[in-house]
């Protein structure tokens, strides 16, 4: 199961940054992959909440449904699912002493049935896909302040 991590800074506080992130519509913005992240239903933004996810990768188009699994005072998850695959994406959000946020994000990958083979393949690229993110994403949170 590939698992990529990225810790790094930004400006806004941690109360700015946590809703932010916990309404994954906003994935269009600050994901590379995403091309559209729409919400399933509608009601607050709260563990059970979905989002149908299109993600392109290596030239290939994804499809996935995410759920928000749990939103804490400092932490949001998300768990996207598909026949091939399920990605965990943990979203850990702590205050800096200069009053913007720390935010580590953790995402697992794991493929199922026989896309399995493709795991070690999606190690490398779940890494510059990481690297781009961490980066798309903190311009998207400091340009939001």
């Amino acid at each position: 199961m590939p698992t990529v991590v990225r810790t790094f800074t930004v400006t806004p506080p941690p109360e700015r940054v946590l809703p932010y992130l916990a309404d994954f519509a906003h994935a269009e913005e600050w994901d590379p992959g995403t091309e559209s992240c729409t919400r399933i239903g509608a009601g607050p933004v709260e563990p059970g909440a979905q989002w149908h996810n299109v993600s392109k990768i290596m030239g290939m188009s994804t499809e996935l449904t995410y759920t928000l699994r749990e939103v804490t005072s400092d932490r949001v998850v998300l768990v996207g699912e598909n026949d091939s695959a399920e990605s965990t994406d943990t979203i850990v959000v702590v205050p800096t002493p200069e009053g913007g946020s720390e935010i580590t994000y953790t995402a697992d990958l794991e493929m199922k049935g026989a896309a399995k083979l493709a795991a070690p393949a999606m190690k490398l690229v779940f890494e510059k896909l990481g690297n781009d993110t961490e980066e798309q994403l903190s311009q998207v949170l400091n340009a939001r302040g």
